[in-house]
Order: structure tokens, then C-alpha cells, then sequence
């Protein structure tokens, strides 16, 4: 079949549409890609429509350097001086050395380091802060002498403790007779059978012991406790300065009764006093008293001085309660014997 030419003398057909649609693409290779108008030089005599488009602008920054004095000596060898000789406070380190004025502040010579300044001399080492003077016993009591607690009371021994030394002590020579290490074979196996109770008996002991507290005792009052102390108060010291098992804390009944723990107008038990040390004494007017001290940490004296008729009451009769703050945290109630 022949194929026709037109008038202008190309021929037509697929091969004709072929290599119009490839010349195109031939002819954007060739071409170099537009360039945007912002980009272009534009000469005195440019169009009105090239002047109006926007134009690329260049802003040249310049960076200097300056040179900063180097101090006398390293950080790391102020560092390496005794704690007693530098310190750390809010602003930075404090050197104890002299260190050179800083060029340009003048005649004053001054200069800021660490956010404190510095006047040329040593900064004075810090001592640390002295501890607080132990409480002292207030009223007709102070600066009298303390009579020691020599007496012996089986009381005042640890059961837990004398139950762990006793059944450690068979248990290790119970094993060692069995292995043959120590003499006496034939009293392992009762010496094994012995020991394993005592020594589960001790760690349960140990588990569930309350500890004494301390007592103070002045001579003024050891002559007045046979005669001027109500047998309930006698009964509280002897409580307090025992061993006792199985109780959360000493006084812990009255306590309960008192505060009200979880009641309607109570403290929550964790708020709950404890008793820290006792103190026999007497007062000004010559009465025997009985001084509880207590650490409340989530408590105000108020709490306590709305409680004193509770004190009177459940520690009466024959006695007279009475509130005062001690050191930090502690208070104390004072249960003066109306017997003399």
C-alpha cells in the first residue's frame, strides 16, 4: 500500500505522530532549564513587568573574635583543695585564693567570679554549722544531780536475745558433733532438736520487741517516788522501761483512747505521738511529777492542750496533767501527783 504524501511533502501516519512526540522531550534535553525571573540581570532600560518582580537579597554578617584573660591558676586546681578551703554556694564556686583585677573595670580592680565578687583576698573558709545544744530539763529540776537506774530487773533483759544465743549456739555445735568437727557425737541429734525451736522462738521475740525508753531521774524525785507517786504512775514507769512484746508502741492503749485514732474529732493513727523518753521530777511548788515525752511530727500543741482533761482522767486520780512544747517536735505532758 502506498502512502500518500501531503501537500508540504511529509508523510503521514503512525510513524509521523511517532516523531512529533519524540521531539518535544529531544528539545527539552537540548535546552538549558528556564531561569526564575528574580534571578535574571535586569539592565537601566528592563521592562515595567520585569522591575516589579521580587529580587533576591543578600545580607553579609562579619564574626570577630576576642581574646579572654585566662585565670591565674586551672579550675581544676581550685578543685583539688581541702573542702575546708572552697565552697560551692548559689552563684557558682567561691575560690579561696586571690585572684588578679580584671583589665578594664578601672582602679577598683574588681571582677565577678561564679556570681560573687572578689576584693583580692582569701575567702575565708566555711566552718561547719554548730550542733544544737542538747535539750535541757526546764523547771525546779535543772542543775540538779541524776540518779543512775543500776537496778537489775529481768524485765530489762532482751528474751529475743537470750533465745537467739542459746539456740545458735546448739544449732552450731549440733552440726559440728554431727560432722564430727567438735566431740560429742552422740548429743547431736538432741542438741539439733533443741536448738532449731530456740532459735525460731529468739527471731520471733526479736521480731516483736519494743525497746525501753530512756528515763531521767533526779535525786530530788527518786527520794519522793515511794512516797508521793500514785500506783498508776509507778505502773508507767515500770511499763515504759521494760521489754515488752507484741505492742506497736508504749502507751499505746491510753494513747488510743485519748487521741481517738480514727474516730470523729481523732488523728489518723499514722499522726499518732510517740513516746520518747520519760523524766522524773519536781516541780517548783515541791510536788513528784512524771514528765512523757512525745515526738509528733503532724500534730500542733493545740492538739495536745485540747486533750489535757483526757490526760488528767485516764492517768488519775490523785494527779494533775499538764502541756508544754520541748524541742522540735516534741511535747510534753506532765502529770503532777497531787499526793504529799
Amino acid at each position: 500500500m502506498a502512502i500518500q504524501a501531503p501537500p508540504h511533502g511529509r508523510p503521514t501516519g503512525p510513524r509521523t505522530r511517532q516523531s512529533h512526540s519524540a521531539r518535544p522531550m529531544a528539545a527539552s534535553l537540548r535546552s538549558p532549564p528556564p531561569v526564575p525571573a528574580a534571578f535574571r540581570r535586569s539592565g537601566a532600560s528592563s521592562s515595567p513587568s520585569s522591575s516589579s518582580a521580587p529580587k533576591a537579597r543578600f545580607v553579609a554578617r562579619r564574626s570577630e573574635s576576642v581574646s579572654v584573660q585566662q585565670l591565674a591558676s586551672p579550675l581544676a586546681e581550685y578543685v583539688s583543695f581541702p573542702a575546708s578551703q572552697y565552697s560551692v554556694r548559689k552563684g557558682g564556686l567561691v575560690c579561696p585564693v586571690p585572684l588578679r583585677p580584671w583589665r578594664g573595670e578601672g582602679s577598683r580592680g574588681r571582677r565577678r567570679y561564679g556570681g560573687r565578687r572578689a576584693t583580692g583576698r582569701a575567702e575565708e573558709p566555711m566552718s561547719p554549722p554548730a550542733a544544737a545544744p542538747p535539750a535541757q530539763p526546764t523547771g525546779a529540776s535543772a542543775g540538779k544531780a541524776v540518779v543512775p537506774d543500776d537496778e537489775f530487773s529481768l524485765a530489762k533483759v532482751s528474751f529475743g536475745v537470750i533465745g537467739l544465743g542459746v539456740g545458735i549456739s546448739l544449732l552450731s555445735y549440733g552440726f559440728g558433733s554431727y560432722f564430727n568437727l567438735l566431740p560429742g557425737s552422740e548429743w547431736s541429734a538432741l542438741l539439733l532438736t533443741y536448738g532449731f525451736p530456740l532459735t525460731i522462738i529468739g527471731m520471733a521475740l526479736k521480731y516483736a520487741e519494743l525497746k525501753p525508753v530512756p528515763c531521767t531521774t533526779y535525786a530530788d524525785a527518786f527520794a519522793l517516788r515511794e512516797k508521793c507517786a500514785t500506783p498508776i504512775l509507778k505502773q508507767v514507769r515500770s511499763d515504759v522501761t521494760r521489754y515488752r512484746y507484741g505492742d506497736e508502741q508504749h502507751l499505746d492503749e491510753a494513747l488510743q483512747r485519748i487521741f481517738q485514732y480514727g474516730l470523729g474529732g481523732g488523728v489518723p493513727r499514722r499522726n499518732a505521738p510517740i513516746l520518747q523518753n520519760i523524766r522524773e521530777e519536781v516541780t517548783e511548788d515541791g510536788k513528784y511529777s512524771l514528765v512523757l515525752v512525745f515526738e509528733a511530727k503532724a500534730l500542733e500543741l493545740s492538739d495536745f492542750e485540747k486533750r489535757q482533761a483526757k490526760f488528767t482522767s485516764f492517768f488519775g486520780p490523785g494527779i494533775k496533767a499538764e502541756i508544754g512544747k520541748g524541742g522540735d517536735d516534741l511535747y510534753e505532758v506532765r502529770l503532777i501527783s497531787e499526793t504529799t
